[in-house]
């Protein structure tokens, strides 16, 4: 079995990612299930230029596209709302609309980088507060710009104990050290594999064991063939957690890390 718990649609930042396209990728490379977050929510551009307001979506019509597309298809995806902090709030909209979603919403996402916008910070907060009070995970982009390092998903999982964090990407861009260290000072903080080798993600299952990392990989990104190729074409580095890493960790650690921790902490059950 296979959970993907980091995938995507939108059309927006020059993305275009389909319902259709998850569908057809999960067929196609035997995904079970995915958890998928709508980031048609981006604030800010790739060069963290404010996104014009008259062509940015509302946090209330992406989530509603979320929801759509999870009902759809309940037994295949669940979907984690992706938010705006920058622009909008967790307003008494965003919380009925959470509320009566309860059944497919498996977390809260957030995105510091396109909303420039601290994780730490009381704006995002608010939403951390939400997710403390339903019992949701929150599952956040870490790098390539200081309000998306780590070390603030750091400070809010300090905070809320009862959260559990997940580091998208354990610091993209960089050597993941910093996240894979911060996870030794909080037990509530979890590992992704999003764009991450499957040496920093062994050295997780080594240093913490196999129930604090969930496989991701920002499909269908560079299309539906995410898993295996590259957008220029060249072998995506996914292909070593499907070709030979059960070898190398174990079939108990491997099925942790392909879908039972996915289950336990997105709260999944699969008909």
């Amino acid at each position: 079995m296979i959970i993907d718990t980091h995938v995507h649609i939108c059309n927006m930042l020059n993305f275009v990612m389909t319902e259709e396209m998850v569908i057809e990728m999960m067929d196609k490379y035997h995904i079970d299930y995915c958890v998928v977050s709508n980031i048609d929510s981006a604030e800010y551009n790739h060069d963290l230029t404010p996104i014009p307001m008259n062509i940015q979506k509302s946090q209330k019509a992406s989530f509603e596209r979320a929801i759509k597309f999870a009902r759809a298809n309940p037994d295949r995806i669940g979907i984690m709302p992706c938010i705006k902090p920058a622009t909008e709030s967790a307003d008494a909209t965003f919380e009925k609309m959470l509320v009566d979603n309860l059944d497919i919403v498996k977390g809260i996402k957030v995105h510091p980088y396109h909303s420039k916008t601290y994780f730490d910070s009381e704006k995002v907060e608010a939403y951390i507060k939400l997710a403390d009070k339903y019992d949701l995970p929150v599952a956040s982009h870490t790098g390539g710009c200081e309000e998306a390092m780590p070390i603030h998903v750091y400070n809010m999982a300090k905070k809320y104990p009862n959260v559990k964090f997940i580091m998208v990407h354990m610091g993209l861009g960089t050597d993941n050290k910093e996240a894979v260290e911060l996870m030794a000072k909080a037990d509530n903080l979890y590992a992704d594999t999003t764009w991450v080798p499957v040496s920093t993600t062994m050295e997780v299952i080594r240093r913490y064991g196999s129930e604090r990392v969930v496989f991701g990989t920002d499909s269908p990104i560079d299309g539906i063939d995410t898993y295996y190729y590259n957008r220029t074409g060249e072998p995506s580095l996914y292909r070593e957690y499907f070709n030979g890493l059960e070898e190398k960790i174990g079939k108990e650690a491997y099925a942790d890390l392909m879908y039972r921790n996915a289950m336990r902490i997105f709260k999944i059950q699969i008909k």
